[in-house]
């Protein structure tokens, strides 16, 4: 069985590694980082004494819906670009997007990979004088060029929830001197001093969460029960989800951060990866997204593009594999145009199969030989 969910108790939390501030400080020296609970609340306090009301953010339509909610709460309006096949930004339709009220545009580092055309968008930004926004929340440890992504533009973030079993957690950096002069941050930034309930429950649900997955049919058992009272998060509005993680760095988050190993985890990262491209590499339904893994690399997840994206999934879970999930769901703004029909079709194809360090590259070697027809 294969499950993409961090528990608590993965191997790769030995306590013994020089966390997550030292591996930030050796890839980014030159900028300051403040730790938050959400990657959302921290980008609306790295703007918000940058912008004024009225102005615009520009951001790419292959996107979460959740990403816009701080621009708004900023009196802001969000634009969305066009992307290419690659992943990078359609540039012509960007450009076009851009007016004298715009106050930034947004890169996405898509599953931990640099986003393609970084220098021409900083280029851009600096001609149109405003702000660029690296959105780094897939992957915390990827690094290009001997600088951590994240930290590319004038200001940026990166989510840890997505890297280590963690409640929550997000990094802003600020790189430009005129957004660290400006930034003020709020009462929401910092870690929190204390073990609080949700630590609590978030423990005990990995212990719950454990046991069960000694046995596949009992863990989706109960988990459909389960489901049966709760709201999928995919189904809440976007602005609840982020009024709902308005909260500083759990104390539960900061201590795994301070204790993992990042090298030892974007090590196992990127050969689950390199698992999933030998399992999939027969495959004339599936196309991985990326073709290699650069140096430097914490991938995020293994995404993949299938003309029938159900049934690949319903397959992959038939054999054991939880977590594997199509991404994202797009803003109903985006659906509606043709403007944005490559982020439409790719939104429509893709699975993300997980690649998380407390998977064991045979379990995702045992999938494929179960895969295979």
């Amino acid at each position: 069985m294969i499950d993409a969910t961090p528990s608590v108790f993965d191997a790769s939390l030995s306590g013994t590694g020089p966390g997550i501030d030292a591996f930030i400080d050796r890839y980014a020296p030159d900028s300051t980082h403040t730790y938050y609970g959400s990657g959302k609340v921290a980008l609306r306090d790295g703007l918000a004494g940058l912008v004024d009301p009225g102005d615009n953010v520009i951001v790419p339509a292959f996107l979460s819906p959740a990403v816009v909610e701080p621009f708004h709460e900023l009196g802001l309006e969000s634009r969305y670009y066009a992307i290419e096949e690659s992943l990078a930004p359609d540039f012509a339709d960007l450009e076009a997007r851009i007016d004298a009220d715009t106050a930034a545009v947004v890169s996405v580092n898509y599953f931990g990979f640099p986003q393609p055309g970084l220098e021409r968008l900083a280029a851009l930004t600096d001609e149109y004088d405003c702000y660029h926004v690296d959105d780094n929340a897939h992957s915390p440890l990827s690094v290009r060029d001997g600088t951590l992504l994240g930290t590319h533009g004038d200001l940026g973030i990166t989510t840890l929830r997505k890297l280590l079993p963690v409640p929550d957690g997000a990094v802003l950096y600020c790189t430009d001197e005129t957004v660290t002069a400006q930034f003020a941050p709020s009462s929401l930034a910092g870690r929190s001093n204390r073990i609080a309930t949700a630590d609590c429950r978030f423990v005990a649900a990995s212990i719950a969460e454990r046991v069960l997955r000694t046995s596949s049919s009992l863990y989706r058992s109960v988990e459909a029960i389960l489901a049966d009272g709760v709201v999928d998060s995919s189904s809440v509005d976007p602005d609840s989800r982020y009024e709902a993680a308005k909260v500083p760095m759990s104390k539960l988050s900061a201590i795994v951060a301070d204790a993992v190993d990042p090298d030892a985890i974007r090590a196992a990262r990127r050969e689950n990866f390199r698992a999933w491209r030998r399992v999939v590499a027969d495959r004339e339904d599936v196309r991985p997204l990326y073709d290699r893994l650069p140096e430097g690399i914490s991938p995020y997840e293994f995404p993949v593009r299938t003309a029938d994206r159900d049934s690949f999934l319903a397959a992959l879970e038939e054999r054991g594999v939880v977590g594997a999930h199509s991404w994202p769901i797009l803003r109903e703004t985006v659906r509606e145009a043709d403007t944005y029909e490559t982020s439409i079709r790719l939104a429509d194809d893709l699975v993300a199969l997980p690649v998380h360090q407390g998977i064991e590259p045979s379990a995702i070697e045992t999938v494929g030989d179960r895969l295979r027809p």
